[in-house]
């Protein structure tokens, strides 16, 4: 079966796309020297752009897999430009995950690409689309954290370090998360090929709200501290410290910063 698609501009990298990564590479800059006025708003800047491309990146792997095992629908319908406005939900695919991150600092990225699964043939292909978007989250997190296990940080001025270490605990939570076996999320689609007709008919109608269930869930006390306190263990032995993630975090809601992460406070 070929896995070409039918035009050049199928595979055109979008201006939009180009755009978020120009708007995260100038605040970021601007996070770097110190250039803006409210180095927070820069922060907050940066690290929503750098997510959303994280995004993109993530639905681009489930589609770029998802061509080369059989689905060539993908080129068509515009998932190979990287362009945030062909997914197939955009509420779901950019506004609440950047909710989720504003709100509780939770990377979390929805359902965006449709796969006509119909055209792919074999369990382990199946597997491999559902787990290529969150494998992305992982090599997201490698680069972001490199830094901090390299011991690199040598220079590296205090806000946009604190940035980096936000950012990394976004693409930690969202490795974590979408591999999580639970309906309507990818971890769950790893697996659904390996599950019998009845189970998946079963657990079918949760897909639609599997996301919703799971923020829901971390919002609960134990729960999520549960989580939170694993996630803080990995990025500890990561070389980052829990400081540093609470201070991005804060640093980044730049309209409710607390004082304690300020200099010199």
């Amino acid at each position: 079966m070929s896995t070409a698609t039918a035009r050049p501009s199928d595979r055109r990298i979008s201006p939009v796309f180009l755009g978020i990564v120009a708007v995260a590479a100038v605040t970021g800059w601007a996070a770097w020297t110190g250039f803006a006025e409210q180095p927070g708003l820069a922060v907050f800047l940066f690290v929503t752009a750098a997510w959303v491309v994280s995004l993109c990146l993530h639905e681009y792997a489930h589609a770029r897999t998802a061509l080369h095992s059989g689905d060539i629908s993908v080129g068509s319908k515009g998932y190979l430009t990287l362009n945030p406005l062909k997914y197939t939900h955009a509420l779901l695919s950019v506004v609440l995950p950047v909710l989720f991150v504003i709100m509780g600092g939770i990377g979390l990225p929805g359902g965006a690409v449709f796969i006509e699964r119909g055209r792919i043939r074999g369990r382990w292909r199946h597997s491999l689309i559902s787990a290529a978007g969150p494998l992305t989250n992982v090599l997201f997190a490698v680069v972001c954290t490199a830094p901090f296990w390299l011991d690199a940080l040598d220079g590296v001025p205090r806000d946009f370090r604190l940035a980096l270490a936000f950012l990394a605990l976004l693409q930690v939570t969202a490795a974590i998360l979408n591999f999580l076996p639970v309906p309507g999320l990818d971890g769950y689609g790893v697996i659904e090929p390996w599950l019998s007709y009845n189970v998946r008919r079963q657990v079918e109608p949760l897909a639609p709200v599997g996301l919703l269930i799971v923020f829901a869930l971390l919002w609960i006390p134990a729960l999520g501290g549960a989580f939170f306190d694993a996630v803080d263990a990995l990025l500890r032995g990561l070389g980052i410290d829990e400081a540093d993630t609470y201070c991005g975090f804060e640093l980044y809601r730049f309209w409710q910063t607390d004082p304690l992460c300020t200099p010199g406070g």
